[in-house]
């Protein structure tokens, strides 16, 4: 029979060591070998090749996968390279496997973010055609206004295309909720610069149906439950998590 070939970012995600996204930056970046020689991008790779990552051996030991939501705290930098940010949010919280966010938060913002060493539970969540939802409570520096709220809702031109349609409820004289099927850039602060408006405070609250309930800093496992519910939200692609009881229903 022939053996079946893996692209190498593909295996980088499913033994855990990082997503496919961040898997193709150390492949581009010279940091992965195979057998001792530096791959190109969508080389295949068999059951007996050997893949280092900074010439230290990758070595598939998985039999589970862990899923954390995360309460970041403003200054954290949402990003894996420990050696070049200080900051960076996988020393801060000092998980004894390896894992990495999905997504990201930017530096100044706080709240839920999910860890995992599922490498490809990643591109589903962050897929912006799937239509997945994260909501945030945000904070600005002069009284909202009814034609801000309606604007805000209707699409802003940011970065060369036009923000999708969103829902935005006012909470208070400075402060709104909105949520979000998108991820671009800086997103928020960028869609309130547009309206003359500057961000005070940015904390997303919830990512599809997983809601933020842990003390800033703190983090815990999702529950049995919650990623049922999210295996159904993401049924429509293929995930390499399959809860052991039969799926809840939505």
């Amino acid at each position: 029979m022939e053996e079946t070939l893996k692209r190498i970012n593909k295996y980088l995600s499913e033994v855990g060591y990082c997503s496919r996204r961040e898997a193709d930056k150390l492949i581009d970046a010279g940091r992965v070998t195979i057998n001792g020689e530096v791959p190109e991008m969508g080389t295949k790779i068999a059951k007996t090749d050997i893949v280092c990552v900074d010439g230290k051996e990758v070595i598939n030991t998985k039999k589970s996968f862990t899923y954390l939501a995360f309460n970041k705290p403003v200054g954290i930098v949402c990003t894996t390279d420990t050696r070049v940010e200080k900051d960076n949010i996988i020393d801060y919280i000092g998980y004894h496997k390896r894992i990495f966010p999905i997504g990201r938060l930017d530096k100044p913002s706080e709240g839920l973010i999910l860890l995992t060493d599922d490498g490809d539970i990643v591109n589903k969540i962050l897929r912006a055609s799937n239509n997945h939802e994260k909501e945030y409570i945000v904070s600005v520096d002069k009284p909202i206004s009814q034609t801000f709220i309606e604007r805000m809702s209707n699409g802003i031109p940011i970065l060369d295309t036009v923000t999708k349609k969103c829902r935005v409820t006012k909470l208070s004289t400075y402060e709104f909720k909105i949520v979000l099927t998108q991820g671009l850039n800086r997103q928020i602060r960028r869609m309130c610069e547009y309206l003359n408006y500057e961000v005070q405070t940015l904390k997303r609250v919830r990512i599809m149906n997983i809601n933020l309930d842990v003390p800033i800093g703190k983090y815990r496992e999702l529950t049995k439950t919650e990623m049922e519910e999210l295996n159904n939200l993401l049924e429509d692609s293929t995930k390499n998590y399959v809860p052991k009881s039969k799926h809840s229903k939505k």
